[in-house]
């Protein structure tokens, strides 16, 4: 296992403010680890009072700012997450795989143990001065929260924006942070030239379920409050409900919308709950730790949505899954819309990309002396 390493499933167990309850092996490794009881309930002891876990830091040494995909049902080719990892512990992250490229895992590691780009913004410039180069909005936060709690130090995500904004590059941002309302300035300015559209992730308006399903991100009232503070300042904030958890917070989505709409969303949209590699037995443990009356229930309605396994990675079929259940999610989501006068809205507008000016490289000093 990676130096410093939480061991795994031998640190099982409810972390305050922590959303995963373990640290299961990642997929690449041959060799895992089971707590073991001896009958004499040592091992319930011994995580009765489990202390917290701190965040760490380190470099990644990445040579590239953005990540280009091709997938079909994404509304971006190109993205870039400041950070690898992400504090908030939503427990259903569809991010959490992506940490066992780090050798590390998607548990409680994902949430602890994070990677940051110190040189994104600088990176970024060179990548778009590249001869070539064809401008398309940048996603910002497409697998991690760029507004995660590290952001106030360390400001990587405000240094991109700065890039962006100086060469005219259109950004769209997710986040489940108010954090963002302190790069308003910035966004303002790009607002102001139609250059950026700002989502906010909202799950739930209860905040006793949001607190332990995504334990570190801001409340759904401070989220809809900054939403409203955005599109009061000019700029455009919608709302995206995600993920819709079939028996779990499913019931919510017209709320949300409708709170959405009051607070001045200019677009919206919706993802069923996906489950890929590891998280699939992650987050049952968490259901039936948090939710044992009825995690059967929402475990089968899972499935009924995913063909009768817990996720369906089919590009179209893999964010809003496919059966009755699905259907009738898809209805209530367009009859909400169009009721709440959002359904012109769905996408939001189109940002500008004309305007796009290659940074000028800063000449380097006394680089012959």
């Amino acid at each position: 296992m990676p130096d410093g390493s939480l061991g795994h499933d031998l640190l099982s167990g409810a972390r305050k403010g922590r959303g995963a309850l373990s640290n299961p092996a990642n997929r690449y490794e041959s060799r895992s680890r089971d707590a073991f009881d001896d009958g004499w309930s040592t091992l319930a002891e011994a995580f009765a009072e489990l202390p917290p876990l701190a965040t760490t830091l380190t470099r990644d040494a990445s040579r590239r700012a953005l990540a280009w995909n091709d997938s079909p049902d994404l509304g971006f080719d190109r993205s870039i997450n400041p950070y690898r990892g992400c504090e908030h512990g939503c427990i259903y992250c569809y991010a959490r795989p992506t940490h066992a490229w780090l050798g590390l895992s998607p548990g409680l590691d994902f949430e602890t143990r994070l990677i940051f780009k110190p040189d994104v913004a600088a990176l970024l410039e060179k990548e778009l001065r590249k001869p070539g180069y064809v401008p398309r909005p940048i996603a910002l936060g497409s697998n991690t929260d760029p507004y995660q709690p590290v952001e106030r130090t360390l400001k990587l995500t405000r240094a991109v924006l700065e890039v962006l904004d100086r060469c005219n590059h259109p950004v769209t941002i997710v986040t489940k942070s108010a954090g963002v309302l302190r790069d308003a300035d910035i966004l303002g300015r790009m607002a102001a030239r139609n250059l950026v559209q700002v989502c906010f992730s909202v799950t739930t308006l209860d905040d006793k379920l949001a607190r332990i399903m995504e334990p570190r991100a801001a409340t759904p009232a401070r989220r809809l409050a900054a939403m409203h503070a955005l599109n009061a300042a000019g700029i455009p904030a919608g709302v995206l409900a995600a993920p819709m958890i079939p028996g779990v917070n499913d019931a919510e989505l017209e709320r949300i919308l409708t709170a959405a709409r009051d607070a001045g969303a200019n677009c919206a949209g919706y993802v069923l709950l996906r489950l890929p590699l590891e998280i699939a037995e992650m987050f049952e443990a968490w259901l039936h730790a948090h939710m044992p009356d009825r995690a059967a229930r929402v475990l089968a309605l899972i499935r009924e949505t995913r063909g009768g396994r817990t996720y369906d990675a089919r590009f179209g079929h893999r964010q809003v899954g496919t059966g009755p259940y699905a259907d009738a999610l898809a209805q209530r989501f367009r009859l909400a819309m169009k009721r709440l006068g959002l359904d012109a809205a769905e996408r939001g507008s189109e940002l500008d990309c004309s305007a796009f000016a290659p940074p000028v490289a800063t000449p380097r000093q006394l680089e012959l002396l």
